[in-house]
C-alpha cells in the first residue's frame, strides 16, 4: 500500500478554489502546504450568530439580521460607478442596503427570498441604512434554516495579502477541511491528551476555524497551543539530550594557582550571584559532556569577570579559550579587560579582528596554531578557515543573539566537542529563554555589584533642549563626562532627524565650546575608533558624540550623563544597553531623552523606559509591545514559527509542555515505539 502524503507535503495550490496565481499570493503569508493553511490562525473572530430585529437596531452596532428584499434597483452615478440599492424587511421594520460598484449582486438578490445580513447600521437622515453589508442567502431546500460560512455564526477573520479577501479565504479553508480533515494525524501521545483533557486534532482544527460556540473555540485553541508548544519543547529536549550524550576529550583542573590568583587580584569582591554562577560553570567543566550554557544578567552585573574566571580555569588546565564578539569595539574592550586580568598572571592574549594590521594578524594566527597564545578575542574573523587552534577547549560567544546559528557552529567546530558559554547583556524574557534557548542550561547574575547607583531617566520635549544642554554642562563643570547618542551618522535627506556627524560639529562649536567634543561611529577606521575610545576612557575627551556603537564595549566610570536623541527610533533593549554605559562609577547618573512623540507604540516604549530600571522587567515589557520576532531578529525568530501560541499569553502552557517534553525524552530518548510514530514523522517535517 502506498504511503498517504502528509498534509505538509500537499501543495495548497491544489485545494479547490486556489490554483497557481492565488497559491503565489498565499506564499506571501507563508502558506505553501495544506498543513500551513489549516494551521493559519484567524486574527480575530466576529460574532455574527446574534440575531436582532430591524425594529431593535441601534446605529453604529454590528449586528446580524434575517430579512427578505422588497425591492432592488441599480443606478449609475455621475462618476461612472454603480450604486445598488435594496429595501429589506423582517416584519418589524424596513432598512435600506447600499452596495457601491458591485452590479453583479443584482443577479443574486431575489425578491421574497430570505437572506442573512451582517453589518453596521448607520443613520441616513432619519432612516437606518447598511452600507456594504455581508450577504448570505438561506438555502431554500433546507427550509430556510441552513446557515453558511460567512454569516449567522462565529466567523473567522484571517490575515490577508493583496488579491485575497475574507470570503474566499474562508471558502478555501472549508474546502481543505472537507477534503483533508480525515488525514489529520494525532501526534500527541494518548496519555498526554487524556491527562490534559485535550480534544482530538480533527475536532480541534474544525472548531478552530468554524466554531459552533465560544467554549468550543477555546478548547480547540488550547489543544493547538499545547501541541505547538509541546513540539517546540520536544525539539529542544532532544537537542539537549544529543548534546549531553557527547563526550569531550578533556579533563579540567578547576582548583589551581591561576584561578585562585585571578580572584585574589581583582580590585573588588565577587558578589554572591557571581560566585554561584562560577560554581555552575565549574560544575559543567567537570562533567564528561561538553558545557552548553547561557549566561545572562542585567547591564553592569559582572558577566565578563565570571567568563574570565572560566577562561583562567581553561588555561590552567592547559587548554586555549576563544572569545567572539559581534563588533570590533566590544572585542577590543574584552581584549583590554582580559589583558588587564590575565597578563600579570603570565597568560598570553591576542586580538584578531579586521582592524588589526595584516602582519600582526598573520603572526597571531601562527602563535595560536602553535599554542603559544592561550586566549584569543575577536569578531567573526575568528571563524575563517585559516584560523586554527592547537588545543582549543573553551568557546565564549558574547552578545550571541547577534550571530547566526551558522557562525556560532563554525566557531565551535574549531575544537572537538568544545565547552560553549554564550553570554548576553540583553536580559531575555523568561518565556523567550525557555522557547528559543531552552536547550541551554541557563545561569543568571541577579544582582549588581555594590556601590552601583540606579540611573535616573528623564524625558524632555524639543522645546526643553536648552535646559537639557545646561544639565550636561553642569556635569561637565564638575569634571564628569557625557555621551550624546544619535540613531544615524549622517542625515542624507531633508528631514528633522538629527545625525551624529553634523551635530558633533554643532555641539563642539556652539554648545560645549569650552570642552573637548569628539565623534565615534562604526564607519571610522579601527585605529581612529581606538584613539577616540582611549581618549574618552582617559578623560581627555569630555563629550563623546556617537551612534549606537557605544551600546556595548565602553566602561567609563566617570561618565555620568547620556543624552539620547530620537529615542523613539531605538528598541527598549537597545535603550537599556545605552543607559548601561553610565552609572558605572560612584557618582549619580542621569539618562536624558529628547523626543516629541506623543502616541503609539513608540510613546509606550519610552514611557516604559522612563518608569522601569530593571532590565528583566523591561525585557518582559518589550516582549509584550513588540513580540518575539522583533526581539530575536527575523533570522532567529524563523525557528519558532509559532502560529497559534503566544509566548506572552500562553506562559502557563509553556511550563507544562516543557516539563512533559523533557520528561518524555529522559524516559525515551529515541521516542521509540508505535505510539510515537506520528510524532517522529512530524519532528522530521520540521512543523
Amino acid at each position: 500500500m502506498s504511503r498517504q502524503p502528509a498534509l505538509a507535503e500537499l501543495s495548497v495550490q491544489y485545494v479547490k478554489g486556489v490554483g497557481p496565481a492565488r497559491a503565489q499570493r498565499l506564499k506571501r503569508l507563508a502558506i505553501e502546504s495544506v498543513a500551513d493553511l489549516l494551521w493559519t490562525a484567524p486574527r480575530r473572530y466576529e460574532d455574527r450568530s446574534r440575531f436582532v430585529t430591524i425594529g431593535a437596531l441601534v446605529p453604529g452596532e454590528a449586528v446580524t439580521i434575517r430579512v427578505r428584499f422588497l425591492e432592488v434597483e441599480i443606478r449609475r452615478m455621475r462618476t461612472g460607478r454603480t450604486l445598488l440599492q435594496a429595501a429589506a424587511s423582517d416584519g418589524t421594520g424596513t432598512v435600506s442596503c447600499v452596495w457601491f460598484h458591485q452590479p453583479y449582486l443584482l443577479t443574486q438578490l431575489n425578491i421574497g427570498q430570505e437572506y442573512i445580513l451582517y453589518g453596521q447600521a448607520e443613520l441616513a437622515g432619519r432612516r437606518l441604512q447598511f452600507i456594504h453589508p455581508e450577504l448570505e442567502r438561506l438555502d431554500p431546500v433546507a427550509g430556510g434554516g441552513e446557515l453558511g460560512l460567512h454569516i449567522g455564526r462565529i466567523v473567522p477573520m484571517y490575515p490577508l495579502t493583496e488579491g485575497l479577501n475574507q470570503r474566499w479565504f474562508r471558502t478555501v479553508v472549508r474546502a481543505a477541511l472537507d477534503r483533508h480533515s480525515c488525514n489529520l494525524e494525532e501526534v500527541l501521545p494518548a496519555g498526554l491528551r487524556e491527562r490534559y483533557h485535550l480534544p482530538s486534532m480533527t475536532h480541534a482544527i474544525e472548531q478552530f476555524h468554524f466554531p459552533q460556540a465560544w467554549d468550543q473555540l477555546e478548547q480547540a485553541r488550547q489543544r493547538l497551543i499545547f501541541e505547538e508548544l509541546f513540539l517546540m519543547q520536544l525539539r529542544l529536549a532532544l537537542r539537549r539530550a544529543r548534546w549531553m550524550a557527547r563526550r569531550k576529550p578533556r579533563r579540567y583542573q578547576p582548583e589551581g594557582t591561576l584561578a585562585r590568583m585571578f580572584v585574589q587580584r581583582l580590585p573588588f569582591p565577587l558578589t554572591d550571584s557571581q560566585q554561584g554562577v562560577i560554581e555552575e560553570l565549574v560544575g559543567d567543566l567537570r562533567r564528561p559532556a561538553p558545557m552548553l550554557r547561557l549566561l545572562q544578567g542585567d547591564v553592569g552585573c559582572g558577566k565578563t569577570v565570571v567568563a574570565a574566571y572560566a577562561t583562567a580555569v581553561a588555561v590552567q588546565s592547559r587548554y586555549q579559550a576563544v572569545w567572539m564578539a559581534p563588533t570590533e569595539l566590544l572585542a577590543q574592550q574584552h581584549h583590554r579587560v582580559l589583558t588587564e586580568y590575565l597578563s600579570p598572571l603570565g597568560v598570553r592574549t591576542g586580538l584578531l579582528a579586521q582592524g588589526v594590521p595584516a602582519a600582526e594578524r598573520r603572526a597571531l594566527m601562527r602563535q595560536v596554531a602553535e599554542g603559544t597564545v592561550e586566549v584569543v578575542v575577536g569578531t567573526h574573523a575568528l571563524i575563517a578557515s585559516s584560523v586554527a587552534f592547537a588545543r582549543l577547549g573553551l568557546v565564549i560567544i558574547d552578545e550571541q543573539h547577534k550571530f547566526g546559528v551558522v557562525q556560532r557552529s563554525a566557531l565551535a567546530r574549531k575544537a572537538k566537542e568544545p565547552d560553549v558559554l554564550v553570554m548576553t547583556a540583553t536580559p531575555i524574557p523568561r518565556t523567550l529563554a525557555l522557547s528559543f534557548y531552552g536547550d541551554l542550561a541557563c545561569s543568571t547574575i541577579a544582582e549588581l555589584p555594590p556601590g552601583r547607583h540606579p540611573v535616573r531617566t528623564r524625558w524632555y520635549k524639543e522645546s526643553d533642549r536648552l535646559q537639557v544642554y545646561e544639565q550636561i554642562r553642569q556635569e561637565l563643570r564638575q569634571g564628569r563626562q557625557a555621551y550624546v547618542v544619535y540613531p544615524v551618522i549622517e542625515s542624507k535627506a531633508k528631514t528633522d532627524l538629527k545625525a551624529a556627524a553634523q551635530m558633533a560639529a554643532h555641539l563642539k562649536a556652539h554648545i560645549f565650546p569650552g570642552f573637548v567634543v569628539e565623534l565615534l561611529h562604526g564607519q571610522m577606521r579601527s585605529a581612529q575608533q581606538e584613539a577616540v575610545m582611549h581618549g574618552f576612557a582617559d578623560g581627555r575627551i569630555q563629550v563623546l558624540v556617537s551612534t549606537v556603537i557605544v551600546e556595548v564595549g565602553l566602561d567609563v566610570p566617570n561618565a555620568t550623563v547620556m543624552l539620547i536623541e530620537h529615542p523613539e527610533r531605538f528598541g527598549l533593549a537597545q535603550l537599556h544597553q545605552l543607559r548601561g554605559r553610565i552609572g558605572r562609577g560612584p557618582a549619580p547618573a542621569t539618562c536624558l531623552l529628547i523626543s516629541d512623540v506623543e502616541e503609539g507604540d513608540a510613546c509606550r516604549r519610552l514611557q516604559a523606559f522612563v518608569e522601569i530600571r530593571d532590565g528583566f522587567q523591561l525585557a518582559e515589557r518589550d516582549l509584550q509591545l513588540r513580540g518575539p520576532g522583533e526581539l530575536l531578529g527575523r533570522q532567529q525568530h524563523g525557528w519558532l514559527r509559532l502560529q497559534v501560541a503566544d509566548l506572552t499569553r500562553d506562559a502557563q502552557w509553556l511550563d507544562r509542555t516543557r516539563a512533559e517534553a523533557f520528561e518524555l525524552v529522559e524516559r525515551n530518548p529515541e521516542l521509540a515505539g508505535q505510539e510515537f510514530a506520528a510524532l517522529r514523522v512530524r519532528l522530521r517535517q520540521g512543523r
